[in-house]
């Protein structure tokens, strides 16, 4: 079977959508299916190219017997709306272009979170009369009404239209979350052709660790308590909580120990460093974002991992990829997310959860993980063991199925 895989998100970028189609594809080629896959040149988040790429019509290159074609798109940093939608559809547009001298096709995939990615997808699959399945990684257009990153309603209500039509063109539907099979099904889509296939973790890279020694000294974290946040800084995580609780932290004598690593990119980075300056907050840390081969050593530098986003009902449908990996390492999880991904957590007993956009019951439990040394390595075990669950060499091959089935039919 050649599957072809359009998504505007792939290694060398770090973020989810890229490591999981990346490790998707590498297992499919692996059970001796041929895997073509569309993407741009690197870029995210700044919207600067990675080196050694340029942001040509076309270049090719091979990783992990994946054949990649990048085409060019309009370049920019992960934020400001327009900007983006330009990103977006420019993508659209070539990916769909190329795709017509890709040969042989059996399926097509377009993942999101944007669904300009499924709209070229769903193109293709008319131009090659192919089959074509649409993987769900986020609710889109509405949370960008969520964060309010957009004030013309008469738009977003066009583009939930769009998003509509396309749920029901599609194939198929494989969505990261059963919340987002259930949102899909109350708008009236048909449950039967959508499949849930969670999000994962790579068990072979991410393995319990002892601190990297050579970090700890490097950024003066010897006899810290170290908690962190590894993603995504934007407007969706409401990381100004991370902030309000370093402040907290630092008025406390009893808790000059602490320190709080903030590592990523994003639309909010900025405001975030600049909040934390102007507090003069000297218990926070900001990393800019690293490649994926050292993200582990930094995952390691973590007593506990503080996974969050703002409150909000459409976020009770999300579970954050990082989870995974923190489940993975064996570090346990302060998790401000309700909803599935705190099912997760409370149900594995892998960390405690707490008010979304609450610092206070943050640094309560910051507080109670520092004193209590038992219930922390028993929340880090158990996450070890559930991690196992999420393995997504399993998970690769569930998907291949549902892939097969569909080019099949």
């Amino acid at each position: 079977m050649h599957i072809l895989f359009l998504s505007d998100n792939f290694p060398p970028e770090v973020n989810a959508p890229a490591s999981r189609t990346l490790e998707h594809c590498r297992e499919w080629v692996k059970a001796g299916h041929k895997v073509t896959v569309i993407t741009c040149a690197p870029n995210f988040p700044k919207g600067k190219l990675f080196d050694g790429y340029k942001n040509k019509l076309w270049q090719s290159e091979e990783m992990s017997g994946i054949r990649i074609i990048r085409v060019w798109t309009y370049i920019t940093s992960n934020e400001g709306f327009a900007k983006r939608i330009l990103d977006y559809i420019s993508f659209m547009i070539a990916a769909t272009i190329a795709s017509l001298f890709v040969r042989r096709v059996d399926i097509i995939v377009g993942t999101s979170p944007q669904f300009f990615t499924a709209c070229a997808a769903w193109a293709v699959s008319i131009l090659k009369w192919r089959p074509w399945i649409f993987e769900l990684r986020d609710i889109w257009p509405e949370s960008i009404r969520v964060v309010n990153a957009m004030e013309n309603s008469r738009l977003l209500n066009m583009m939930e239209k769009l998003e509509l039509f396309l749920y029901k063109r599609a194939n198929a539907i494989i969505s990261v979350t059963h919340s987002f099979k259930r949102n899909l099904i109350e708008r009236g889509i048909d449950g039967s052709k959508i499949h849930v296939i969670t999000n994962g973790v790579d068990l072979e890279r991410f393995t319990p660790m002892k601190k990297d020694i050579s970090l700890v000294k490097k950024l003066d974290l010897e006899g810290k308590f170290v908690a962190g946040y590894v993603g995504t800084h934007g407007l969706a995580h409401g990381l100004d909580t991370l902030i309000n609780a370093a402040q907290i932290l630092a008025n406390d004598p009893q808790a000059k120990d602490f320190r709080i690593l903030m590592l990523g990119d994003g639309a909010n980075r900025h405001s975030l460093k600049n909040m934390a300056f102007e507090l003069g907050l000297t218990n926070i840390i900001f990393i800019d974002s690293v490649p994926k081969e050292a993200v582990a050593h930094y995952w390691s530098l973590l007593d506990v991992s503080i996974i969050h986003l703002i409150k909000s009902k459409l976020f009770t449908s999300v579970i954050p990829s990082k989870l995974f990996e923190c489940m993975a390492m064996g570090i346990p999880v302060l998790h401000g997310v309700k909803g599935e991904s705190a099912d997760i957590v409370k149900s594995n007993e892998i960390g405690l959860t707490f008010e979304p956009q609450d610092a206070t019951a943050l640094v309560a439990g910051l507080k109670l993980l520092k004193q209590d040394e038992t219930l922390k390595k028993r929340l880090g075990k158990n996450g070890i063991l559930a991690a196992r669950k999420f393995d997504r060499l399993a998970l690769a091959k569930d998907m291949l199925i549902i892939l097969q089935t569909v080019a099949d039919q």
